[in-house]
């Protein structure tokens, strides 16, 4: 059974993927390259613990950061654009919770959850900061790309899943 710990790294790597949808997968996957998990070597999420994964999501990752400041970028709450952050949240949620002893499906629901709600908050955030700062696009967007890399790190710091 996973802990309360757990749920709460989950909610946030899924929040973090709501930010920004490829580096939630990219920071969870080169921790698990790290430290691999017994707990995902014969399942169907292995291949997240594997060096290339890692590097093919950090590019993915960059490629979204910089894509975001592009002035044709979508919203992130059209539904296309959601449901993919609601999916990469999904993905990091359930590898999250079998790593940790819990129900895939309960983790992949918490992480989905988080991706759609840090969604709406980093872009009501985002907008705001526009309006009320002399921060304007393309800042807040790197400003965002900070925030966003520095709580999944800080979310991650110390992983070591449970053998």
């Amino acid at each position: 059974m996973a802990s309360s710990s757990t749920f709460w790294k989950t909610l946030g790597l899924g929040a973090v993927a709501g930010m920004r949808s490829m580096t939630a997968p990219a920071l969870l996957s080169t921790a698990l390259h790290h430290h691999p998990s017994g707990r995902l070597a014969y399942s169907a999420l292995s291949w997240l613990q594997s060096g290339g994964a890692a590097r093919a999501l950090q590019l993915m990752a960059g490629a979204e950061m910089a894509g975001d400041k592009l002035p044709n970028a979508p919203d992130r709450t059209v539904l296309p654009v959601l449901a993919g952050r609601a999916l990469s949240g999904a993905l990091v949620g359930a590898v999250l919770y079998k790593t940790n002893r819990g129900n895939l499906l309960t983790g992949a629901v918490v992480g989905s959850l988080g991706a759609v709600a840090g969604s709406f908050a980093a872009l009501y955030l985002r907008k705001l900061a526009d309006q009320r700062t002399a921060l304007k696009e393309p800042w807040t967007g790197f400003v965002e790309d900070a925030l966003t890399l520095a709580a999944g790190k800080a979310l991650l710091s110390g992983h070591q899943p449970k053998l």
